[in-house]
């Protein structure tokens, strides 16, 4: 089974800067696209950045140009670098996965569960 989890969460100074890690663990399997979401209270989960396993990035108009995604295909870790931070980026950060299983070549979609950043005014 395929399991994501998050690190990096926290609190942090509006202007100031913080990254989030994302680590994809299990075995046998071939990651395509990961990604960052985010969900702040009351609001609807939105995606954030995008990165897929060529390297091509997608970003939120909100975010683009603050914060950058990255990946190490080597370990399976996708990285969110986030500068600038506004108070209105307090959310609950996601990280998404899809790719497939090797043997069975069956369809992973997974999500880890969270890491709250919360920025000050």
């Amino acid at each position: 089974q395929v399991q994501l989890v998050e690190s990096g969460g926290g609190l942090v100074q509006g202007g100031g800067s913080l990254r989030l890690s994302c680590v994809a663990s299990g075995s046998s399997f071939s990651i395509d696209a990961m990604g960052w979401y985010r969900q702040a209270p009351g609001k609807q989960r939105e995606l954030v950045a995008l990165i897929k396993s060529g390297g091509s990035t997608n970003y939120a108009d909100s975010v683009n140009g603050r914060f950058t995604i990255s990946r190490d295909n080597g370990v399976n870790m996708v990285y969110l670098q986030r500068n600038s931070l506004k108070p209105e980026d307090t959310a609950v950060y996601l990280c998404h996965a899809n790719g497939v299983r090797l043997v069975s070549r069956s369809i992973i979609d997974v999500w880890g569960k969270g890491t709250l950043v919360t920025v000050s005014s």
